[in-house]
């Protein structure tokens, strides 16, 4: 005979242990086997360029800055490396409508690039571009 007797109050208990393992499991696995490339994928949209040349470009001045820090100012050695000294040379070659090309080396340090940009800037240049090489 069963002298304990039954409690009329007595709920079900639900246990989440198991629950959370099996959890846990299915997220491990679904980390491990999805693929992530797509999310660092950035999606660029470039702008289209007319490839007919334009029939009255305004006048150009190459500034190569070499790997040692050394600028050439169409093809010209410019004997200084400092920011007055290459705004006074490209001022006495360029005007206000000219456009400027700097053609960096890969080598060339930052600094030597902003010193071309902040002459630019010193002789009122407002149209720089950069040169780059194209992919083989």
């Amino acid at each position: 005979m069963d002298f304990r007797g039954r409690r009329a109050s007595a709920e079900p208990e639900i246990n989440l242990i198991p629950f959370i393992d099996v959890l846990l499991v299915i997220m491990i696995f679904v980390m491990l086997t999805t693929t992530w490339s797509r999310l660092t994928e950035i999606n660029v949209n470039l702008p289209m360029a007319d490839a007919q040349k334009q029939k009255d470009r305004p006048q150009q001045v190459v500034l190569s800055v070499s790997a040692q820090g050394a600028y050439t100012l169409n093809r010209i050695l410019v004997p200084t490396t400092s920011s007055a000294g290459l705004a006074a040379a490209l001022g006495a070659v360029a005007t206000r409508e000219s456009r400027l090309i700097i053609s960096a080396d890969a080598a060339a340090t930052h600094q030597s690039v902003i010193h071309a940009m902040e002459a630019a800037r010193m002789a009122g240049l407002t149209q720089i571009t950069f040169a780059t090489q194209g992919s083989r």
